[in-house]
């Protein structure tokens, strides 16, 4: 009689573990249509403008990247070489 107490408390925990489960997905799903239809579609002027923006923004850190490591290899690579120099 216990058995049989103890499996049908615990085929309970189970079911009720997995109603919790299935009412959180979908409530998360309700939460994501809902937030879905707040999105808008950008227009073709606002793409080409933010476009534009990364674009040029790519190049300018294109060339600070581009001239930090030339100073710092340049710098490297006459240190090397006054260290090689300062050797022999």
């Amino acid at each position: 009689m216990t058995e049989e107490i103890t499996r049908s408390s615990g085929d309970n925990v189970v079911v009720a573990h997995a109603k919790g489960w299935w009412e959180g997905a979908t409530g998360f799903f309700k939460d994501v249509r809902m937030e879905m239809k707040k999105v808008t579609t950008p227009s073709q002027k606002e793409v080409r403008a933010t476009t534009i923006v990364v674009i040029i923004t790519v190049f300018i850190f294109a060339a600070y990247f581009w001239m930090v490591d030339l100073v710092i290899g340049r710098g490297m690579v006459d240190q090397f070489y006054r260290w090689i120099t300062h050797r022999t």
